[in-house]
């Protein structure tokens, strides 16, 4: 699936990583604690490390990319790790105490004056302590789409380059089993009902859900139309937390009743089914569509190769055709310089090299591009209109009370519901909102 490590992995390993990251900020190296990164210019040389978590596009996107910069820059030498997501952050931490990583990834997030600062990251903790160098005004930033670039800012400043870009809030469908079954591609929540009773009526599966991984990302995509503008979600986030919003109550509930719609439509026993099986049987046509993310997309290339023809659209939840009308995503990995990097120069070299030659990552990697004008699979350019201006997803807006119950984390409970839990829609969303309240009162 993603690249980025997971919400789970960072939780896990905030405790153990915050006092190295501490001492990161505050240990020696070339770059100042919390200055401006050096600027592109001069011959580099020495020894370039960069720790990165794993996944096969990128990390042979990057491979690529520093095959090429070394070839331009003699005198360095990359040394290039890439590290499984659920080790990365405790790989990352014991490199940032040591000084021995010049460009990492990280993605400091701001916390909202209504969320407890007790829920902030270690990213955030580590930008507001001085452990990266600012990138604000380097010049290989004009390459980047401006609203990217505002979606990665901290605190006003830019600390990090994004590497590209994934949606998830919207579904692959197959063309040729709408096609033979007479189905247009559905606008609103109305439409996609109505298209999923007339495939089932034909014996055709309508929709084809990993119950171990990807429930969670289809509540996304129906969290996105019902609302769809970066305002709403943060008006909810905000609700939540001033305890003015219930999620057992009116468009939150509604939420889970349309996610409960959704499994009924899906392949029997989807419970127990892996992302992997998914997308094998997706390919295979077992089912007509995937909510999904479009970093699936060079995975169905490849397996399906002339014989899959397929595309990608915003899941539609409401009712309204407008609001279904744009892909919610997020920034893939987006790097950054530690403020003891002890090579700098050669970092920020690295990341305009990155910039300035994209398609030799994203050749690879498969993203959704972040730089402007860059070559990209083609498959990108058939949801263009969906994507023009980014919108980040519900997941990159809310941030988790980490004193809640389990059943409000996201906060909208669609592991609740069966077959994923043992409740409907209504019962979910009340363990949900019992949670809620009780992470508000501690």
């Amino acid at each position: 699936m993603a690249t980025t490590m997971s919400n789970r992995s960072r939780s896990a390993a905030l405790v153990a990583t915050a006092g190295a990251l501490a001492l990161a900020a505050c240990s020696g190296g070339s770059g100042a604690a919390g200055g401006a990164a050096p600027t592109v210019g001069g011959q580099v040389k020495g020894t370039l490390n960069i720790l990165v978590s794993s996944s096969a596009g990128s990390d042979a996107g990057f491979q690529a990319v520093n095959k090429a910069f070394q070839a331009a820059n003699p005198g360095v030498q990359v040394s290039f790790s890439a590290i499984p997501n659920e080790d990365y952050n405790q790989a990352r931490a014991s490199r940032l105490t040591a000084g021995s990583a010049d460009i990492v990834v990280a993605f400091p997030r701001e916390v909202p004056s209504y969320v407890p600062a007790s829920n902030a990251g270690d990213d955030a903790r580590l930008a507001d302590s001085g452990g990266f160098l600012d990138l604000s005004g380097q010049s290989f930033l004009s390459a980047f789409n401006p609203t990217v670039l505002k979606a990665t800012t901290y605190k006003g400043k830019n600390y990090t380059v994004p590497t590209g870009l994934s949606y998830y809030t919207g579904m692959f469908y197959n063309k040729k089993i709408f096609q033979q079954n007479g189905i247009s591609v559905p606008t609103t929540w109305d439409e996609l009902v109505t298209a999923c009773e007339a495939l089932k009526a034909k014996g055709v599966t309508p929709l084809g859900i990993a119950g171990k991984d990807s429930a969670g990302v289809m509540t996304l995509g129906v969290v996105q139309g019902l609302y769809p503008s970066a305002d709403a979600k943060t008006a909810l986030a905000k609700g939540l937390y001033d305890g003015q919003t219930k999620l057992d109550d009116g468009t939150q509930e509604e939420v889970l009743q349309r996610v409960q719609t959704l499994y009924g439509f899906a392949e029997p026993n989807f419970a127990g089914v892996n992302y992997a099986t998914m997308t094998a049987d997706f390919v295979a046509g077992k089912f007509a569509m995937m909510p999904d993310g479009t970093w699936n997309t060079t995975t169905l290339q490849k397996a399906g190769g002339s014989n899959l023809d397929f595309g990608y659209v915003p899941l539609p939840s409401s009712d309204t055709a407008g609001d279904n009308a744009s892909l919610g995503g997020k920034v893939e990995l987006s790097l950054a310089i530690p403020a003891n990097a002890k090579n700098p120069d050669a970092a920020v070299a690295w990341m305009d090299f990155f910039t300035k030659h994209y398609d030799l990552f994203d050749d690879q990697a498969g993203f959704a591009p972040a730089v402007q004008g860059a070559k990209s699979n083609a498959f990108y350019s058939g949801v263009e209109k969906y994507t023009q201006q980014f919108q980040a997803a519900w997941d990159t807006i809310w941030i988790a009370n980490t004193k809640a119950g389990p059943n409000a984390t996201v906060p909208f409970n669609w592991a609740g519901i069966s077959p994923m839990g043992g409740a409907d829609a209504a019962g979910a969303a009340q363990a949900a909102q019992k949670d809620w309240s009780a992470g508000l009162a501690k």
